[in-house]
């Protein structure tokens, strides 16, 4: 048995997936399985897969039912103890699985463990942005209070015991942008995180992806299935406000007040910076200027983030 399951959910990324298998079969830890799952991919994705001859290569085929879905069928087709994911437009660096393997033997009664990550722009790579002081090369952290600028978890650099899945259950399929947030919150109310300072992954970010398209919102995770746990979790209720506040603003760009102000009743605006709570009532067509102004910042490296 391998010791770790890559599963890779493939959907239309033709032009992204050679470079992205290539980072996992250039691992310089090299027993692991990769589970390919094309989820009803109409380009040549499939194609590029058959190219590659290895034998730790797996691929299946199902009709398109999004990330999600594909996630959870490659869960329950894994072999091995420990799941790792890479989205087929993203990218590892070579001792990616090295490390990880070090940590869990390391650190043999985490479950959890991730690692930094940069971002590539059209324009620029930039370190991602964590809410954490750094003390050591490792750090066992709260995912809440860890992720309040970027997520401390990120799909593409994380790996995980099998037994977790038992345990918080897998990606909700019904969630059609946030499924894997709405994941590590689960997770992240039992689980610590052993999280690592290098730099193993690289995002890849790409302005046609689904989980860019602003239609998506309206299938967004839905927070008031947290709101009894926030009452008594203070650092669920920050991270959640931010996260209300991130999608309020997406919502008040696209003109639909109602779910505005449902989500702005439920934010604790001590919780908020000034300039965040400044944000949330600014008219929408400021907002989609700033919105657009942000981004092009991002890309030259002035700023690392868009909405948070």
């Amino acid at each position: 048995m391998a010791f770790f399951s890559v599963i890779i959910p493939l959907y239309n990324k033709e032009n992204f997936i050679e470079a992205t298998l290539k980072s996992v079969l250039n691992q310089s830890f090299t027993d692991f399985e990769i589970l390919i799952i094309n989820d009803g991919s109409t380009d040549k994705s499939a194609e590029k897969i058959i190219e590659f001859k290895d034998s730790r290569i797996r691929l299946f085929s199902k009709e398109n039912g999004g990330a999600s879905s594909a996630r959870n069928y490659g869960i329950e087709k894994a072999q091995s103890n420990y799941i790792t994911f890479i989205d087929a437009d993203d990218y590892w660096y070579p001792n990616f699985l090295e490390e990880m393997y070090l940590s869990i033997n390391n650190f043999p009664d985490q479950k959890v463990f991730s690692a930094a990550i940069e971002i590539e722009t059209s324009k620029n790579v930039i370190p991602a942005v964590y809410s954490i002081q750094k003390k050591n090369d490792f750090e066992i952290v709260n995912y809440f209070s860890a992720s309040l600028k970027e997520s401390v978890i990120w799909t593409s650099c994380a790996v995980f015991h099998k037994s977790i899945f038992e345990s918080v259950g897998l990606f909700d399929t019904t969630i059609k942008s946030g499924q894997d947030t709405d994941l590590w919150i689960r997770i992240g109310l039992i689980y610590p995180i052993l999280f690592s300072w290098k730099i193993l992954a690289r995002y890849v970010y790409d302005a046609n992806s689904l989980s860019k398209n602003q239609s998506l919102i309206y299938g967004k995770i839905n927070f008031s299935k947290f709101e009894k746990l926030e009452i008594r979790n203070p650092d669920l209720k920050k991270f959640l406000d931010l996260n209300r506040c991130s999608l309020a603003i997406r919502l008040k760009i696209n003109r639909n007040q109602i779910n505005y102000k449902e989500l702005y009743q439920a934010i604790n605006l001590k919780n908020l910076s000034t300039k965040k709570r400044i944000l949330l009532v600014l008219p929408a067509f400021v907002l989609k200027n700033l919105v657009q102004l942000q981004k092009i910042l991002a890309n030259y490296n002035l700023s690392n983030t868009v909405y948070k």
